[in-house]
């Protein structure tokens, strides 16, 4: 299943997934922090998304009360949801 996500709050206008049985096939971002959202996105690929919620969730930048990262464990909960 494809998945896309509009973050809030942060600096990445979308998010897009893959999702296979419960397991991120595929995670991409669209603007924010080009560098350390590859990374995030090569980290969660082949985890199932209930690892990688626990890891993600609740990571805050800047004060914002959210980031990328929490963003991405939203969007993986609305995916699991959909």
């Amino acid at each position: 299943m494809k998945y896309t996500y509009i973050p809030h709050g942060v600096c990445s206008r979308m998010i897009e997934l893959e999702i296979e049985d419960d397991v991120i096939k595929g995670c991409r971002f669209i603007g924010g922090c080009n560098g350390n959202l590859q990374g995030i996105s090569k980290l969660v690929t082949g985890m199932e998304i209930d690892n990688a919620v626990e890891k993600l969730e609740g990571i805050d930048c800047a004060g914002r009360g959210t980031s990328c990262p929490d963003q991405l464990a939203k969007a993986l909960r609305a995916a699991q949801d959909a």
